[in-house]
């Protein structure tokens, strides 16, 4: 049977994640808080984060950036798009008569 959690961000029952997916007392919120689901919704805005700000993975500057916005996605007031962050799917219909 899957563990359940009372997701933070889907703010719904939902199957929790297996493992906190990252060291210390965030790691732990994380696991106890964000299901399945809502951690597949931060891997995809963070990928977006790191492109759109150009962020160096591994650099401490690029962890505290995502540290600060993975904390604010799920226990705050939300992760900022960057201010001239275009979607995907509205870059294609710019062209569109």
């Amino acid at each position: 049977m899957s563990r359940m959690v009372h997701c933070v961000k889907l703010k719904r029952e939902a199957e929790g994640l297996d493992r906190p997916p990252i060291k210390g007392e965030l790691g732990q919120r994380i696991f106890e808080h964000v299901s399945k689901d809502g951690w597949q919704q931060w891997v995809a805005h963070s990928t977006m984060l790191i492109n759109e700000y150009r962020l160096e993975a591994g650099t401490p500057e690029a962890m505290k950036v995502w540290l600060t916005e993975l904390e604010k996605f799920f226990f705050g007031e939300g992760s900022d798009l960057p201010a001239d962050y275009v979607p995907p799917d509205a870059s294609d219909t710019k062209d569109d008569p």
